[in-house]
């Protein structure tokens, strides 16, 4: 898939928002891709999970023994790649603030773990989410998302590998160009920004 046929994926969602975001981080956007909406057809969902592990290196998707995603934008993303490797799924949740393995879900020592984003924008739920994998005993072999909104700038410690790489200039709230700052702020993703 090239990078068009993805965006037009996204645009075909009405996941591709233009506006005034805030992201997870804190930072603001002008623009946002909704993986949720991208992923609400299990069609599109599947093409777009078969696009990326097509991108894997042979050797990274052949060390892969398992998914592992954060909830809550992670789950639906990190399903279709289990679909796609042909590798079970689990999810990680932050019922006290960290992420955690829960619903019977483990991890066998030293098992092989994709992390699987929907978007990376800093990378720190993606480093506290391979944080956990490791305290639960896997060993992250690579990270993947749908999006990378970084810029190439997101370190996760593992090889990293998008879909798609968008270069979307993002702001701190008290660095706002003015025509963001004239359109009021809304929060459109799943984790309270801290």
């Amino acid at each position: 898939m090239t990078d068009d046929e993805i965006l037009a994926e996204f645009r075909a969602a009405d996941a591709l928002l233009e506006g005034h975001f805030i992201l997870s981080s804190g930072l603001r956007s002008p623009r946002y891709l909704q993986c949720a909406r991208v992923l609400m057809n299990p069609e599109r969902g599947a093409r777009l999970a078969t696009a990326l592990v097509s991108k894997l290196p042979g050797e990274v998707r052949d060390a892969i023994d398992i998914v592992v995603s954060p909830a809550m934008g992670g789950v639906i993303a990190g399903h279709e790649m289990g679909r796609a490797l042909g590798v079970d799924a689990l999810f990680l949740e932050r019922p006290e603030g960290v992420f955690e393995l829960r619903r019977g879900f483990r991890l066998e020592p030293g098992q092989r773990v994709l992390m699987m984003e929907d978007v990376v924008t800093t990378g720190l739920s993606s480093r506290e989410a391979i944080a956990a994998i490791g305290r639960a005993g896997g060993e992250v072999v690579a990270a993947a998302s749908l999006v990378d909104r970084s810029g190439g700038t997101a370190d996760l410690g593992v090889p990293f590998y998008p879909l798609i790489r968008i270069d979307v200039p993002s702001y701190a709230a008290d660095a706002l160009p003015p025509a963001l700052a004239a359109i009021p702020a809304v929060k459109p993703g799943s984790r309270a920004v801290a």
